[in-house]
């Protein structure tokens, strides 16, 4: 957790599926290089993926993008991704973590899993966004951002490559802001200007 700064929030959590890297290389390629807020991501991806889409992301964006590693601390600029077959969490101190528990929602990582424990960590300086996939997972997860008092972000259903993951999320609560994918970048710019 970053320490000293006066910016309202303290990181940001996203969740995708099928369709999901389109949809970040439209959202993260948009990020400047000093974008002041950590992005922790997870995408549904197969079990023995490597790293390839990290390093693909990091090829195309200003923004530095990277898979996360066990106990690292989190600083902006810097977009980390749960790797294949691995949770990712927020532990206490900020400091991510990552766990080979059961899989959640059938999938691991799961969304869920990410947003459940950074909300419990960062409480109102999160922001959460469910963007393109099939399935549910990440719906109970934003809804528990956005009653801890963070913001909740949803792709436009109708703009998303799947769906159901985006229609999942509306159904369970009332989101802070429904926008088309290539309106997210300026969103996020946005919030990370507002201060405490």
């Amino acid at each position: 957790m970053q320490k000293g700064s006066d910016r309202l929030f303290k990181a940001i959590v996203v969740g995708v599926s099928t369709g999901g890297v389109s949809a970040l290389k439209i959202v993260l390629r948009a990020l400047a290089a000093d974008f002041p807020i950590p992005i922790l991501v997870v995408a549904h991806i197969a079990p023995d993926s490597d790293d390839s889409l990290a390093l693909l992301l990091n090829t195309l964006c200003a923004i530095r993008v990277k898979e996360a590693d066990e106990l690292e601390a989190t600083v902006p600029g810097t977009v980390y991704l749960a790797p294949a077959n691995y949770h990712l969490l927020v532990e206490r101190d900020g400091h991510l973590a990552l766990s080979v528990d059961s899989p959640v929602n059938f999938a691991r990582p799961s969304v869920d899993v990410l947003f459940e424990s950074a909300a419990e960590v960062y409480g109102p300086a999160l922001i959460g966004i469910i963007m393109t996939g099939a399935g549910f997972d990440g719906s109970k997860g934003l809804l528990k951002i956005k009653s801890s008092g963070g913001v909740a972000i949803v792709q436009d259903p109708a703009d998303a490559e799947m769906d159901s993951m985006p229609e999942s999320a509306l159904q369970l609560l009332k989101a802070d802001h429904v926008v088309r994918l290539k309106e997210i970048p300026g969103l996020l710019s946005r919030l990370a200007e507002e201060k405490q």
